[in-house]
C-alpha cells in the first residue's frame, strides 16, 4: 500500500472517472484502473461503485478515503518541512476561517507568505461552522485555522492574535441620524439581517441580543458577511459584523455597539508546527487586530488599530 496509490483514489473521487482522475494526474488512464485496482485487492474492500454516470466512493471508500487524504496531505508536509532549509519550500498549505474572521488581515499575511515562499500551495477555506471546523481540524486537513475564543482539545495549540470588534451596520438614511455609537436598547425594534442558525457569527448575535434583553425580528439568513452588509446597505435590515468583514465603501455605514462587543481571535496550530505554519503566524500577528470603530464619516483613523503582544494561549488546541 502506498501514497501513490492513496493519491490516486483521491483524485478519482474528486474527479468522477478513471478518466478525468488521469487527465488531473497527468498519467495513462490504465494507470489509474491498474492502481484502483490493486488497491482494492489489497484491501479486500470495493472502494468505488460502477454507477451509469461514473464512480461513486462505497460507504467503505469514503471511510477509507478521509483516512487517505489525512496521510496524503501528513506526506506533503513532511517534504515540505524537509525541503525548508534551503527556501525551498514546496507543498500544499491549508488554512481555515471561521467566517468574517480575517477578512482584512488574511489576505496581506498570506501574501507575504508567498512572497517568503513562492512555490507554497496554499487553499483558504472560510467555514461558517465551528462543528464542521473542528472536524476538518481532527481530521487533519487544517494546518492553521483562525477561530473565535480559546481551542479545545490537544491535537492544535492557540496563538490569541487580538479582539475583533463589532459594529451595527445600517442604511445610508439610518446611519445618518446615528451618533459614533449606538446603544443595542435602540435597536429593540430594527429588522435584522442574520446568519445560519449553526454559524459562530449567529451565535455571537442570538447571544448580544438575548443577552440584553432584545427580542430580535428576522428578515433574512444569509451565509456571507459581505451579503449581510450589502443587504443591510440597502435598508433591508440591519446586522452585526465583526469591523474586518465590512467591505471597503460601506464603512460609513457602521457604528460600535454600547455595551461594546468583541470576539478573541486565535490562530490554531499543531505542536512543533513546520515552517509555513509558523511564518504565517508571525506574518499575522503583524496585522491589526482590535480597532475601536469607524468615526461618524466613515474615515478610518490608523492610529486607532493597535496590535496586541504576541501571546500564546494556555488552552489546549481544537
Amino acid at each position: 500500500m502506498t501514497l501513490r496509490r492513496f493519491e490516486y483514489a483521491l483524485a478519482v473521487a474528486d474527479a468522477g472517472s478513471v478518466t478525468a482522475a488521469a487527465e488531473l494526474l497527468h498519467v495513462a488512464q490504465p494507470s489509474v484502473s491498474q492502481q484502483i485496482r490493486g488497491l482494492e485487492r489489497e484491501l479486500g474492500v470495493t472502494l468505488f461503485a460502477r454507477t451509469p454516470t461514473g464512480l461513486v466512493p462505497t460507504a467503505v471508500g469514503r471511510a477509507f478515503l478521509r483516512d487517505a487524504e489525512v496521510a496524503v496531505r501528513a506526506a506533503r508536509r513532511a517534504k515540505a518541512t524537509a525541503q525548508a532549509g534551503a527556501d525551498e519550500l514546496e507543498g500544499e498549505l491549508v488554512v481555515a476561517a471561521q467566517m468574517g474572521l480575517g477578512t482584512r488581515q488574511l489576505p496581506g499575511a498570506l501574501s507575504a507568505l508567498r512572497r517568503r515562499f513562492p512555490r507554497l500551495e496554499i487553499t483558504v477555506f472560510e467555514e461558517a461552522n465551528p462543528a464542521e471546523l473542528e472536524r476538518l481540524a481532527r481530521r487533519g486537513v487544517v494546518d492553521l485555522g483562525l477561530m473565535a475564543g480559546p481551542c479545545k482539545g490537544d491535537l492544535y495549540v492557540g496563538h490569541h492574535l487580538g479582539d475583533e470588534e463589532f459594529v451595527v451596520v445600517m442604511s445610508p438614511e439610518r446611519a445618518q441620524l446615528a451618533g459614533d455609537r449606538v446603544e443595542l436598547r435602540v435597536l429593540e425594534r430594527e429588522p435584522w439581517i442574520r446568519f445560519d442558525h449553526d454559524s459562530a457569527l449567529d451565535g455571537v448575535l442570538r447571544d448580544v441580543l438575548w443577552g440584553n434583553a432584545l427580542a430580535p425580528t428576522t428578515v433574512a439568513r444569509v451565509s456571507q458577511t459581505a451579503t449581510a452588509v450589502r443587504w443591510a446597505a440597502h435598508g433591508l435590515g440591519i446586522t452585526l459584523v465583526p469591523t474586518s468583514a465590512v467591505p471597503p465603501g460601506f464603512e460609513h455605514l457602521t457604528r460600535p455597539v454600547f455595551p461594546a462587543v468583541s470576539m478573541p481571535t486565535v490562530a490554531a496550530v499543531r505542536p512543533g508546527a513546520g515552517p509555513a505554519e509558523t511564518a504565517l503566524l508571525e506574518f499575522l500577528r503583524q496585522e491589526a487586530w482590535h480597532y475601536t470603530g469607524f468615526s461618524s464619516n466613515g474615515s478610518a483613523p490608523t492610529h486607532n488599530w493597535v496590535v496586541p503582544p504576541s501571546t500564546t494561549s494556555s488552552a489546549p488546541a481544537v
